[in-house]
């Protein structure tokens, strides 16, 4: 079996990685919490904002991850369409999972829906990557392991998605969001841990693209696409924020409507006066 290294630069993909899981949890949050305040189209458009903020949140934590991976007596490259794919269903199963409880009428059957199809997409997104690695070997992984992969992201989805329906300060959707950054931290490195390689000695060309052809490049897009979201996400008014400003607008603005109520013979300071024959 073939000696695996989660960590080849440190401390540093795990650090960065925590990162942007926290990044995407804390946009995920408060985008849904802005979706439950609207209606109609706004909310529709906050919650698939809160969607594609998780999905992206979750799949760059996981392939940051993924940079500091290494098989001792192979290379390692991934396949192109097979790792697009585990983006898009990592985006569609969250939006699924977020849609449920942005739409939902009853909180406790939503929540638990939201988050058991969360975390499924969270798992597929993860074991989708991993089916993307192409090396000189075979990998397999030991199920109970997988299992309890697969039930930390349940668990960690249901938690951010209550979350979000619960709490509504800035500061405890900063609190949530690291715990949540934590739970997809442990999820993902409990499914590294459930890995087995068996290396197969080849001087075979591996097909498929290195990590700094492909996944370097596509994680620093998304992550940047993250933090400006963000920044768009901290500088929007919310809907309490937009009321009290058209409040305040209409108090300020005259009436049009008002008439001239002054008793018959009474002349304001801007009535001409007429001069008396």
């Amino acid at each position: 079996m073939g000696h695996l290294d989660h960590a080849t630069f440190g401390w540093l993909t795990p650090a960065l990685s925590y990162a942007m899981a926290c990044v995407g949890a804390a946009l995920g949050l408060r985008c849904t919490v802005r979706a439950l305040d609207a209606t109609g189209r706004s909310r529709r458009n906050w919650l698939l904002t809160a969607a594609s903020a998780i999905g992206t949140g979750i799949w760059t934590m996981h392939f940051v991850a993924m940079l500091g991976f290494g098989v001792t007596g192979s290379d390692i490259r991934y396949d192109v369409p097979l790792t697009i794919l585990s983006l898009v269903v990592a985006m569609a199963v969250v939006g699924v999972g977020v849609f449920a409880v942005g739409y939902g009428r009853d909180r406790v059957r939503s929540l638990l829906i939201g988050g058991l199809t969360t975390g499924v997409g969270v798992a597929s997104m993860h074991y989708l990557g991993m089916a993307a690695l192409r090396l000189h070997g075979e990998v397999s992984f030991a199920p109970l392991l997988v299992g309890l992969s697969v039930l930390i992201a349940v668990v960690a989805a249901t938690a951010a998605l209550w979350a979000a329906l619960n709490i509504h300060s800035p500061a405890a959707v900063a609190v949530a969001s690291l715990v949540m950054g934590a739970a997809v931290s442990s999820m993902h490195y409990t499914g590294m841990f459930a890995v087995r390689v068996d290396v197969l000695p080849s001087s075979a060309t591996l097909p498929g693209a290195t990590v700094m052809q492909f996944i370097f490049p596509l994680a620093v897009g998304l992550g940047s696409y993250l933090f400006i979201t963000s920044a768009f996400v901290a500088l929007s008014p919310t809907a309490r924020e937009r009321a009290a400003y058209a409040s305040a607008g209409r108090l300020t603005e005259p009436d049009e409507r008002a008439v001239d109520v002054a008793p018959p013979g009474f002349h304001t300071a801007r009535t001409a006066r007429t001069p008396l024959n």
